[in-house]
């Protein structure tokens, strides 16, 4: 917990709130990798990139 207090407080005091909808997207993306574990979900993610 105590990381994202600290990405939090970076991104308010330097004023880069346009950083967290990326953090969004990556942390979406990463558990969506996680999960699916080479299942048949993963050709459609490859696609994406």
């Amino acid at each position: 917990m105590s990381f994202l207090i600290e990405l939090w407080f970076f991104l308010k005091v330097r004023k880069k709130f346009w950083l967290l909808p990326i953090f969004v997207m990556l942390l979406i993306f990463g558990g969506l990798i996680a999960l699916t574990k080479g299942s048949a979900v993963a050709p459609f993610i490859y696609t994406i990139f």
